[in-house]
């Protein structure tokens, strides 16, 4: 029982590092973003159904949403860069001059 929490741990942090680490482009920042949230969503659905509390059954759906809601978002973000840019690499883009 006690690897669970080990591997939710290591998988979010591992995402995190592949975020800091291996942003060459876009697509990967955006995996690397929807698997910590992936690990956030199986440790908190797994966390309150341990604990069996109903009153925080609700947090996995709304952690789902929000996955949900910033997969889409990131998307239309990086067909909106490719389109302009031609490209959807990180070091391309600047920021000052949008």
């Amino acid at each position: 029982m006690v690897y669970i929490p080990l591997a939710f741990s290591s998988s979010f942090l591992l995402g995190l590092l592949g975020l800091a680490f291996h942003r060459t482009h876009l697509l990967s920042a955006l995996l690397c973003l929807e698997g910590t949230m992936l690990s956030l969503y199986l440790g908190a659905s797994l966390w309150s159904s341990y604990m069996g509390l109903p009153s925080f059954s609700i947090i996995p759906m709304l952690i789902l949403t929000f996955s949900a809601c910033e997969a889409g978002t990131g998307l239309a973000l990086m067909v909106a860069t490719t389109r302009t840019h031609g490209t959807d690499n990180l070091q391309s883009l600047n920021l000052l001059k949008c």
